[in-house]
């Protein structure tokens, strides 16, 4: 079987790393696999790409303005189209909302299956009006659609809603423990974005940081939010105790500095930095945010779900569970255990089997929820 990813660039998000396990899946599986960004052939990959996989980088990345932004999207529809045509494909994989529509563009007129992955809330998503109406056009398009999550599947139109399908993201096994010597580090991950709320988690910290002055707030990641952020833990005189050290050199790097997680987000995809910190056994205090903390975590049981954008109860629960280290440990043993529900193992064999028959999967998905369930995933997809 040959296959196609398209992609915007190899760098390090959640969106990235999925593609690169379900790519190495496939070429274990023994299928031909193309992955097409749109980054420069010289620019990093963060996460491992199988070698067998060939890639194939347009150096055309998103940018300018007004007719400048319209002519780059051109040109990258073209070069998108050029490269699907050489390839002679049996089904065409996209990631991410944009990339959807460039790629339903691209193939318009021809009748290789086409599954498109939202990993994001794309109703939150800032996005030209144009964007939109192509995507409201376009999707209905689609041989499937690939949602992370039953919530995200209902806010679908009805016309796509038929053709999309719910496969959570895989939480990987990570090589690093949670930090146990020390002082305790709340942590936190993501791209220092609006989205990712980190201004919210300062504030609720501030609001709590003399109550806990042994406790140290980290934030890894890198964004334009970064001046930001940074004048705000100086506005609250925070320097020695709230730090934006940037992003790891490993995936997962961030769990041994971590005694205790904290998700802030205003909107998500999935949160797969959630799933990771459950995954190792630590405590998560996460904003109950469209879409996916709810469907990873059980309140007060797994996990502490907080209403979106509420300093006041994010504060109060985070000092809760710093406050006592056996309810951190109480809530991490159960956090492991319900993590094992989105293996890896399970979670890509979803996927290679809606890739090797997607029409079969969306027309039997009941059946093949059932056959999920008979691996234990019963909770995720009540």
């Amino acid at each position: 079987m040959n296959v196609a990813f398209v992609l915007s660039a190899l760098e390090a998000g959640g969106a990235e790393r999925v593609l690169s396990e379900i790519a190495s899946a496939a070429i274990a599986r023994g299928w031909r696999v193309t992955l097409i960004t749109f980054d420069a052939p010289g620019d990093p990959v963060f996460h491992k790409i199988d070698p067998r996989v060939e890639l194939v980088r347009l150096a055309l990345p998103a940018g300018g303005e007004g007719l400048s932004r319209f002519g780059r999207s051109i040109r990258r529809l073209i070069a998108l189209r050029r490269a699907l045509s050489g390839g002679r494909f049996d089904v065409v994989i996209s990631f991410l909302t944009k990339i959807n529509v460039l790629t339903l563009l691209a193939m318009l007129g021809r009748r290789t299956p086409v599954i498109v992955s939202e990993r994001n809330n794309p109703d939150r998503q800032p996005a030209h009006p144009l964007w939109r109406v192509m995507l409201h056009h376009l999707y209905p398009r689609a041989t499937a659609i690939v949602m992370l999550t039953e919530r995200g599947k209902a806010r679908l139109p009805v016309a796509e809603r038929s053709r999309a399908i719910v496969i959570p993201n895989p939480i990987p096994t990570l090589a690093f423990r949670p930090r146990e010597t020390g002082a305790p580090q709340l942590v936190a991950v993501g791209r220092l974005t609006e989205q990712k709320g980190f201004d919210l988690l300062i504030r609720a910290f501030a609001r709590i940081a003399n109550r806990f002055p042994d406790w140290s707030l980290l934030i890894f990641g890198e964004g334009p939010e970064r001046p930001r952020l940074e004048a705000m833990v100086r506005e609250h005189r925070l320097q020695d105790r709230v730090r934006l050290p940037g992003r790891t050199e490993r995936h997962g790097e961030w769990i041994a500095a971590a005694s205790m997680f904290a998700l802030s987000s205003r909107y998500e995809g999935f949160a797969n930095v959630v799933g990771e910190a459950m995954q190792a056994g630590l405590a998560v205090v996460a904003s109950d945010c469209d879409f996916g903390p709810s469907d990873m975590i059980e309140p007060e049981v797994s996990g502490i779900l907080v209403p979106p954008e509420d300093v006041g109860q994010f504060a109060d629960r985070l000092a809760e569970i710093m406050s006592s280290e056996a309810r951190r440990r109480q809530l991490g043993a159960k956090a492991i255990e319900r993590a094992r529900q989105f293996g890896e193992a399970i979670i890509l064999d979803r996927w290679l089997r809606l890739i090797a028959n997607p029409v079969a999967c969306l027309s039997n998905g009941a059946s093949d929820i059932t056959h999920v369930r008979g691996h234990g995933l019963e909770e995720g997809f009540s």
